[in-house]
Order: C-alpha cells, then sequence, then structure tokens
C-alpha cells in the first residue's frame, strides 16, 4: 500500500492590501460590547469597515470544543467557538468566497505561556476545521504602537493607537458609571438606555475625530485635547437624569481574575455581574485600562531592578516614567468629566509592595502579583465587603495566585474571598460558592449601615426629608465621598450627616 507523506505547514496569512480595504471587513473581539463599539468607530475613523464578533453564547463552548483542544481553558474555547460560529454565519449568507476575500480576523498577543500567547493557535485550528485555511487571520503585538500587517492593508499607527486607547478608557469610564448606578435606580432599565445612548455618543465622537499629525503631533493632542472631554460632559448631562436610591444597602464585590473573565458581560462567566446584582449587590467591575497601566509599570519595575547594568538608565527610566504619568493624567481628565464618579487606577506601585509579601511581582503569567495586590488594595482602603477572583478551570497563572492568597487569608481572616474556577457549563457550582460568601459580605454592610446610622444619630426618615429639600443628592452624577466605608449606603449616610452638620 502506498503511502504519501504530509509535511506540517505553519499557517501565513494571504497578504492584506490597501487596494482591499474598501470591500474588506475586520472582524475582531473579546471585550465587553461597549468597548467593542467604541473600538469600531476609532478604526472606522481611519477608513477601515469594522464589525464586532457577535456576543459570546453558551453555544460557542460547545462548538469551540468541535475544533480545539479539550483541555483548552473555556476563554479559549468560547472565543473560538464564537469565531467559528461567525465564520459558519458568513459562509452561509454570502459563500465561501465572501469569507475568504471580503472578511479578516485581528487579535493581539501579548506574554505568557497561555492565552495571550497560544489564542491564535486555537484559531488557526477553527480555520483547518471548517476548511478555510485561506481565510486571513492577523496576530498584533499588544505593546507595539506603531506595525503593520502583511501587505500594508492594516496599519497600526499613532492616530489609530491613540484613538483605540481612548475607546478603551471611555468604555471603562461608562462601565464603572454603569455599575455604580444600575443597583441603586428608581426606575428600572433606565441605567441600560443611558449606557447606550451613551456608547452611541461616544462612538460617533471616535468615528469623526480630527487627525492632528502622525507622531509626536498625535501625540500631544490626544493627550491635551478637550474634545473627549466635552464629548463625556455631554454624557454627564445623560446621566443626571438618572435618580437614584443610594439608601438600598448593598454588599460590594470587588471581580478580579483572570482578564478575559473579569471584564466579560455574557454566558462566558455565567453572567456573574448580573447574577451578583440580582441577588442584592454592588458590582465593582475591572477597567481595561489597569492592564495597560500594570504593563507600563512593569517595564519601569524591569529597569530599576537592572539599573546597574542600563546605559543611559536615568533618560530610558525618565521616558518610561512619563509614560505611566500621561497615562494617569487622561484617565484622570476623563473621570473628572464625569464628576470622578467612576473609580482612580490602582497604584501599581502600591499593589506591588502590597503584594510583595505573597507573590513575586516578576512572576507576570496572567496578571501577576496584580490579583492579590487589588484584593488588599480593596480590603485595607475599604472600597468592597468581598473579592470575586474569576479563574479558567485549571489556569496556571490564577492557580498560583489561589494558592498564595491561602497565606493571605491566614494573615488577613476578615478578608472575603470567593475564588470562581469557570469551565463554562457548572454556573450552579460556582453560584453556590459565591453565595456562601456573599451571604457574610450582606451581613456586614447592613451592620456598617446600621453602626452608621447610630454613630450619626439620624434615621432613615431624616435622610429621606433632607432628599426632599435637596434632590441633586438623588441623581446617578452626584459625587459622595468616601468615608472608611465599604458600603455606598453607609458613606452617603455619613455624607448626609455631614451636610446637615451633625457628622
Amino acid at each position: 500500500m502506498e503511502t504519501r507523506e504530509v509535511h506540517y505547514r505553519a499557517y501565513r496569512p494571504r497578504p492584506f492590501t490597501k487596494e482591499e480595504r474598501p470591500h474588506t471587513t475586520i472582524l475582531f473581539g473579546g471585550l465587553t460590547w461597549k468597548h467593542e463599539r467604541l473600538i469600531q468607530g476609532s478604526l472606522e475613523r481611519m477608513g477601515y469597515k469594522a464589525q464586532p464578533l457577535p456576543n459570546i453564547e453558551r453555544v460557542d463552548l460547545d462548538i469551540g470544543k468541535e475544533y480545539i483542544d479539550v483541555g483548552a481553558c473555556c476563554p479559549t474555547t468560547f472565543t473560538a467557538g464564537n469565531l467559528a460560529r461567525t465564520l459558519i454565519s458568513i459562509k452561509e449568507k454570502e459563500g465561501e468566497e465572501a469569507v475568504k476575500n471580503n472578511y479578516l480576523f485581528v487579535t493581539v498577543g501579548a506574554c505568557g505561556p497561555c492565552r495571550f500567547g497560544q489564542y491564535h493557535e486555537s484559531y488557526e485550528r477553527v480555520l483547518e476545521g471548517l476548511n478555510l485555511r485561506d481565510f486571513r487571520l492577523f496576530l498584533l503585538d499588544l505593546l507595539q504602537m506603531e506595525q503593520s500587517a502583511p501587505g500594508g492593508g492594516l496599519e497600526i499607527n499613532m492616530p489609530l493607537t491613540f484613538g483605540l486607547i481612548y475607546a478603551m478608557f471611555l468604555g471603562d469610564l461608562i462601565t464603572d458609571m454603569e455599575y455604580a448606578t444600575r443597583p441603586y435606580e428608581v426606575r428600572e432599565g433606565q441605567t441600560d438606555r443611558v449606557v447606550k445612548e451613551s456608547i452611541e455618543l461616544l462612538y460617533e465622537r471616535l468615528k469623526n475625530r480630527p487627525i492632528k499629525g502622525k507622531k509626536l503631533d498625535s501625540l500631544l493632542w490626544h493627550v491635551f485635547t478637550d474634545y473627549f472631554v466635552k464629548a463625556l460632559k455631554k454624557v454627564k448631562s445623560l446621566w443626571d437624569e438618572v435618580e437614584v436610591d443610594r439608601l438600598r444597602v448593598k454588599p460590594k464585590v470587588k471581580i478580579t481574575g483572570e482578564f478575559w473573565l473579569q471584564t466579560h458581560e455574557g454566558d462566558g462567566n455565567y453572567n456573574i455581574k448580573r447574577w451578583l446584582e440580582r441577588e442584592g449587590a454592588e458590582v465593582i467591575p475591572p477597567p481595561i485600562a489597569v492592564w495597560m497601566d500594570y504593563l507600563i509599570n512593569m517595564e519601569l519595575f524591569k529597569l530599576e531592578d537592572a539599573k546597574g547594568f542600563v546605559k543611559k538608565y536615568y533618560l530610558k527610566k525618565s521616558a518610561v516614567g512619563t509614560i505611566a504619568y500621561l497615562y494617569r493624567f487622561v484617565y484622570n481628565r476623563l473621570r473628572k468629566a464625569l464628576n470622578n464618579i467612576p473609580n482612580p487606577l490602582p497604584d501599581q506601585r502600591q499593589l506591588k509592595e502590597l503584594a510583595r509579601p505573597y507573590f513575586y511581582y516578576r512572576l507576570t503569567g496572567g496578571e501577576g502579583h496584580m490579583l492579590i495586590g487589588k484584593a488588599l488594595y480593596a480590603y485595607k482602603r475599604k472600597q468592597a465587603h468581598m473579592i470575586c477572583e474569576l479563574s479558567p478551570y485549571g489556569c496556571l497563572p490564577n492557580t498560583m495566585s489561589i494558592g498564595a492568597m491561602a497565606k493571605v487569608l491566614g494573615d488577613y481572616p476578615d478578608l472575603l474571598y470567593a475564588p470562581i474556577e469557570i469551565k463554562g457549563d457548572a454556573e450552579v457550582h460556582a453560584y453556590s460558592r459565591c453565595q456562601m460568601i456573599l451571604t457574610e459580605a450582606k451581613r456586614r454592610a447592613r451592620e456598617e449601615f446600621e453602626e452608621v446610622l447610630e454613630r450619626t444619630g439620624l434615621t432613615v426618615e431624616d435622610i429621606r426629608n433632607f432628599e426632599e429639600e435637596h434632590p441633586e443628592l438623588r441623581k446617578a452624577t452626584y459625587k459622595v465621598p468616601h468615608y472608611g466605608y465599604a458600603g455606598t449606603a453607609s458613606n452617603y449616610v455619613m455624607h448626609v450627616a455631614k451636610l446637615m452638620g451633625r457628622g
């Protein structure tokens, strides 16, 4: 019997040329629908046709398992299945040639041996399984501000990079507004409607933003322009109309964990943020901007570690330090336009120092030391009643973090910590595990609230009467200072007491 040798051929996408831009749609995904809509606006401003992948659904897990390694973590399986479902749908509607010639998929690579390091390998298995090896899949470097895909049709230049950064910032800020408001909204559904209106307004601003030069001019304009600040002030006027009742006593739950799972909003993590809200909690969502801030500061920390061996050390440290400063400067300017309701970015140096006794910060797989640092940061600063860490089943970096948390909990036994391993199809187990910790968080939130009422000598009725005289207190955009309590209701009572001269 004759045998034929089959040689392995690494996947190499066909070039994408500038001439193909008008009829080629860039597919992308992996973030919330809010971030993806704003990214779409940034891409369209630069002359690209762009389309986010559809929202992750439970069926994507099953589809993904058909095409990639069954041992892959659920973020990999979900996203691979989501891509497969999208390509199958396009193929059925427009034909195989349209899939190959009129669409391409862009994803990013970064650090680590896991998801960011090997996602594209899973996507390639999807293309093989669908007999679509001629479909174009491009992997871009997360840390390169200027790069291009083979053929020159996709160019990541400074104006586009800054547009994508603003899309990330704006998506984070609206998400923070959303989760800080929805648990307290008086008219159910109003927050979700305002979120959609806000995102569409910002999408239009990104799609029509000025392009000021290509490098230094673009940098200076994007750092110091008030273009986006003005846009957010219009957004703020939308949120001014949302009435809230901050006397609802709710435990605050800070979400941490693996990047995709903690930022995801959908079936990929059992819709756990919405589930927590239905169970009576206020969720603190993780900004995507924290991840980029972490990467920038890690470069600074590495320089400091190698001080004696780096040529022009002070010049290089100054350059990286300036980038880190400007990054936070822009983010805080945008926060201010929303009356500083969105949370500030945590101090990366503080996160590193908090985690130091438990986790070496140069172990950079996943979110590294940040998982422990953020938990302790929230605990010590009374930002949350409990931490919910979302980890893919079998994820090595998160397993290391969870293991180190055993020592943290030994030193801080009052820290409420719920590590949830997510497989994608075991929501009952995840909800049950989270519910046990949430029950204690609810008790603490109630005790904290009653303590503040006793301390101030106020009753709920007293506060209601004061609100009648000061209706601005019930606006979603009214900033309540932090008085050392984790709960929104507790800080609100203390604030009202001070306004009444009784604090």
